[in-house]
């Protein structure tokens, strides 16, 4: 009889923690169900983001302008310096002010730049779409991120880059990410989501600088398929 309960028991056991269990697509169904849907996720072609970076108690203000999978061009202004990067396909180029360890002229950018820069050309991340775009994901467990429970998902991108995504267990929405930026490891914290035109965009990101610290962002303003002439990212002729 004892033994009788025993496995009834852990037969309860395994059909409650197989209710739970959740697998990778699961878990990225609900993220994207989370962002706003991949209806709407699929209906942006281009996105302009304003965002204000706190640096030593300086602010600097940033406009980023994406055209879905095409091209990317980011600017912002230092002391009244203009810092440009553009990604245009494969290839990219920037502006770097003088005081910057730049020329003050636009010089191509680094082949091992244009990779990590291209990961930006799409604006919900690796986890959307993965199969289509080549990725790998594999989900590592359960984990705390700033006390909350998060998914941890390890993604391998279809040109062998590593990321480590960590999905809120509550919103579905992601709390972090660690990959390697400018040939160190980083992070990025996600928060303060809110809703444009039925997409969910963090509000608030705080990047780990081993060299500087933490840097924050702080998004002030976004714009779901605006206008975009696409002359903006075309290297200028010295």
């Amino acid at each position: 009889m004892k033994t009788t309960r025993l496995l009834a028991v852990a037969m309860a056991a395994l059909v409650s923690a197989g209710a739970y269990a959740q697998t990778a697509d699961e878990i990225i169904d609900k993220h994207i169900t989370a962002l706003g849907g991949m209806d709407k996720l699929k209906g942006v072609s281009t996105l302009v983001t304003e965002r204000s970076l706190s640096v030593q108690g300086m602010e600097i203000p940033s406009k980023t302008t994406i055209v879905v999978g095409k091209a990317l061009r980011s600017e912002s202004s230092v002391m009244g310096n203009s810092m440009i990067q553009v990604v245009n396909g494969t290839t990219g180029w920037m502006l770097r002010p003088t005081m910057m360890q730049g020329t003050g002229e636009p010089e191509d950018m680094p082949a091992d730049q244009i990779k990590q820069q291209i990961g930006q050309l799409d604006p919900f991340g690796p986890l959307v779409n993965y199969k289509e775009k080549g990725n790998k994901v594999d989900l590592v467990g359960k984990e705390k991120v700033d006390g909350k429970d998060a998914y941890h998902l390890k993604v391998t991108t279809k040109d062998g880059q590593l990321v480590d995504e960590y999905v809120d267990a509550n919103t579905y929405l992601v709390s972090k990410i660690k990959m390697v930026m400018n040939g160190q490891d980083g992070e990025m914290a996600f928060s303060d989501y809110k809703d444009v035109d039925g997409i969910k965009f963090a509000n608030t990101m705080e990047i780990a600088n081993p060299q500087m610290g933490t840097l924050t962002m702080v998004t002030t303003k976004v714009t779901i398929n605006p206008k975009v002439d696409e002359a903006i990212f075309k290297k200028p002729a010295k």
